[in-house]
């Protein structure tokens, strides 16, 4: 099939919703690229997205979360269902991109069409996932894929930004790290949906379950309940399982959704809405402060001399910023 002209984003947004993977590629790289147009693209796909199911993986590294993405892809593509990723890798230091290493954990599904693996890097931004890791995410659901799975890369205690893009948040935790609780600290447990403990034929899975029970406990009797899921990824044992688990939880949430005053919007769904009218607006301002800090050195050697305070600086630089698209 025949790649629209950039120039015609309707068109490439119609080929985009034909599953076209050239195109698709093209669009997904170009947002992650900020190249002109791709926006426009993405205007014309919106009202197409919302049908796909946002689930995201998350937790501390060499917890095993490239391994479960990987048996879970198996078990959805066994029940016939398309399945999207978005994995975000650690950015290279030598070319500014993601390291692949989940694509290479992963290989197995290179060559289904049942399943669309994409790596971002992280490039510098915080909480475990890419600037446009919920446009490329947006584009896998525009695609037709049934489910997209976001997995970050391993992330810390504030690093949560997982929870704003998906519909069901899986943290994956290991026994035997020392310090169980250091794996699920408060910032990464409030997010949990579904509650992993990978590799589990090791030595201290069930410590590491009694420690998660009790720091859920803590969350107190009003909580959403979370389910713990015990996994050995390598060999497929529990994600059968975890699969229920998401499952349930998913459920509880169209079941919140159909009651009277909540419009069938879920929390969950809202709250990905605020976050993303939130990034998309705090990157054009970034982008516009860059530009304006550009425009006005001047500013910049006032402020390091003392002549000029910061905050009178940043006065004069809101006044004249123009956010970019």
């Amino acid at each position: 099939m025949a790649a629209a002209s950039a120039s015609d984003p309707k068109a490439t947004a119609e080929l985009v919703r034909k599953a076209d993977l050239r195109t698709s590629a093209r669009l997904m790289r170009d947002l992650d690229d900020l190249r002109p147009g791709a926006v426009e693209v993405m205007k014309h796909l919106y009202p197409h997205t919302g049908r796909a199911f946002m689930l995201g993986i998350t937790g501390n590294p060499g917890a095993g979360k490239s391994t479960v993405v990987d048996a879970l892809i198996h078990h959805y593509r066994q029940l016939g269902k398309r399945v999207g990723v978005v994995a975000v890798d650690p950015t290279s230091p030598f070319s500014g991109g993601a390291i692949l290493g989940d694509r290479i954990r992963m290989q197995r599904h290179a060559t289904d069409e049942g399943v669309f693996i994409r790596s971002l890097a992280t490039r510098g931004h915080l909480g475990g996932l890419s600037r446009s890791t919920g446009e490329v995410a947006a584009v896998l659901d525009a695609m037709g894929y049934d489910l997209v799975i976001i997995e970050t890369v391993g992330v810390g205690q504030d690093e949560i930004d997982v929870v704003s893009q998906c519909e069901c948040a899986v943290v994956v935790t290991v026994p035997g790290m020392g310090d169980e609780i250091q794996a699920i600290k408060a910032g990464i447990l409030e997010i949990a949906d579904v509650l992993v403990v990978n590799k589990a034929d090791r030595e201290g899975a069930d410590r590491a379950i009694r420690d998660l029970i009790s720091m859920l406990e803590l969350r107190g009797h009003d909580s959403t309940p979370v389910e713990i899921v015990r996994t050995v990824a390598t060999s497929g044992q529990g994600i059968d399982e975890l699969a229920s688990a998401i499952e349930r939880y998913r459920d509880r949430g169209v079941a919140a959704a159909d009651q009277p005053g909540v419009g069938g919007i879920t929390p969950r769904r809202r709250r990905r809405a605020q976050a993303t009218l939130r990034e998309l607006v705090v990157d054009r301002l970034r982008r516009a402060t860059d530009a304006a800090l550009a425009k006005r050195p001047e500013l910049i050697d006032q402020v390091a001399l003392r002549t000029t305070d910061p905050y009178t600086a940043a006065d004069a630089l809101v006044r004249g910023i123009t956010p970019l698209s």
